[in-house]
């Protein structure tokens, strides 16, 4: 295809050339043209700087034959696209495949340790994956697969309020959502207060969540998605389900959840970029020269960033474990909630504390329980995490053997 623009344009100098039809500026009807006074005139237009991603400097490549391919350079340019749209599947689908086993197949796990972190009755205290195992297997056994599932709905409601209060906040405030690489105490200090807004304000949702997911199958009724948002409102106006007068007002709760979400945000998004940095310093440099070798580096491309934010998430839960234990406590007390009892799985046991605040909780704990109480069902990240890293292995081998075959 030819160019159908004058030979000599070039963008913004296109009115500085001297052509003897064009010099007097000739006032032209564009209706008594002919066709081919009109193709004269048919142009792109000028070449901006900035525009088009294009530099200073640079015009836009005219269409001009394009010289002849080299034998094969056209299925070499087929086999190029389709070898990267396989490495985009694969690390779409490794990354569905984390996403889904971090909020899906560890939500039993989630369950159980919030269950355990809320039972003082409890004697065994299942720091041991192998008892936490058999418990939860003999809760599914006498209540079905639904008694370890339940509140995942939940759970994505406070994630969405979480997220969206943060996007308000930082929309309607100067607050950063993001930090950037050049950032400063100021900007840290802003990004955190948004934090804990989003905290404050998703408070309520969590405590609704949190009765959910630690209520017993055996008396819970079939609760929809929104109620977790009926009962988070009800909680904030003081209507809804009648509490006992050891309920802990929500001012109360401020201060342990803001302190364990903003520490756990602290900590994993340390961890994260710690990790991130050993990995890129670990990375092998150059370019591969075989196809397996070139596939393999692509996988491994897609993984980096997937192990950061496990190592993250699993170093967060482990630190703060005793401080989650603490914040679980204090906001089930007083909502009459009913658990499975955690040292055998086949009966129910009330919830009746009677904790005056976060202080008071912990020194209970720790005289009547002693320092492992606040571990209670740490078993349960063993077996979350074992879980997330089997799956993300799996599904690894899955896709660079899919990959090697293509």
């Amino acid at each position: 295809m030819t160019s159908r623009r004058p030979d000599s344009f070039d963008g913004l100098g296109y009115r500085g050339r001297e052509d003897p039809s064009y010099g007097g500026y000739a006032g032209r009807s564009f209706n008594n043209s002919s066709a081919t006074d009109l193709q004269h005139w048919v142009t792109t237009p000028p070449d901006i700087p900035g525009s088009r991603n294009l530099h200073y400097g640079e015009r836009t490549p005219q269409f001009e034959t394009a010289p002849p391919s080299a034998p094969g350079s056209e299925d070499t340019q087929s086999a190029a696209g389709s070898s990267e749209q396989l490495n985009r599947f694969a690390g779409f689908g490794i990354g569905l495949a984390s996403l889904f086993t971090e909020n899906v197949l560890a939500h039993p796990c989630i369950v159980f340790r919030r269950q355990c972190q809320v039972n003082y009755h409890a004697r065994i205290y299942h720091l041991s994956p192998f008892t936490a195992v058999s418990v939860m297997y003999n809760v599914t056994k006498t209540q079905g697969p639904k008694a370890l599932w339940k509140g995942m709905g939940s759970t994505f409601v406070v994630q969405g309020v979480t997220l969206g209060t943060e996007g308000l906040i930082s929309e309607c405030t100067p607050l950063p959502r993001e930090l950037s690489h050049k950032w400063n105490p100021k900007q840290v200090l802003g990004h955190l207060v948004l934090k804990s807004l989003s905290y404050v304000v998703a408070m309520p949702f969590y405590s609704a969540s949190l009765i959910e997911t630690v209520q017993s199958e055996i008396i819970r009724d079939n609760p929809g998605i929104l109620d977790c948002v009926k009962e988070g409102v009800g909680r904030v106006m003081g209507m809804g389900v009648p509490h006992s007068k050891r309920l802990l007002p929500l001012w109360s709760l401020v201060f342990p959840t803001v302190l364990h979400g903003v520490l756990h945000y602290i900590i994993s998004s340390a961890v994260q970029k710690a990790v991130m940095f050993l990995l890129r310093r670990k990375a092998p440099s150059g370019h591969p020269a075989d196809g397996h070798s070139g596939v393999q580096s692509m996988l491994d491309a897609y993984f980096p960033e997937l192990m950061a934010s496990f190592a993250a998430s699993l170093c967060a839960d482990i630190l703060l474990f005793p401080l989650e234990t603490v914040l679980h406590r204090l906001h089930i007390q007083g909502t009459r909630t009913i658990i499975d009892n955690t040292d055998l799985g086949f009966e129910v046991l009330p919830i009746n504390t009677q904790y005056e605040g976060m202080r008071d909780c912990i020194n209970i704990i720790h005289r009547e329980e002693g320092p492992l109480g606040f571990y209670k069902g740490f078993g349960s990240i063993v077996v979350q995490y074992s879980l997330h890293a089997a799956v993300l292995q799996i599904t690894k081998m899955i896709y660079s053997t899919l990959l090697q075959n293509a």
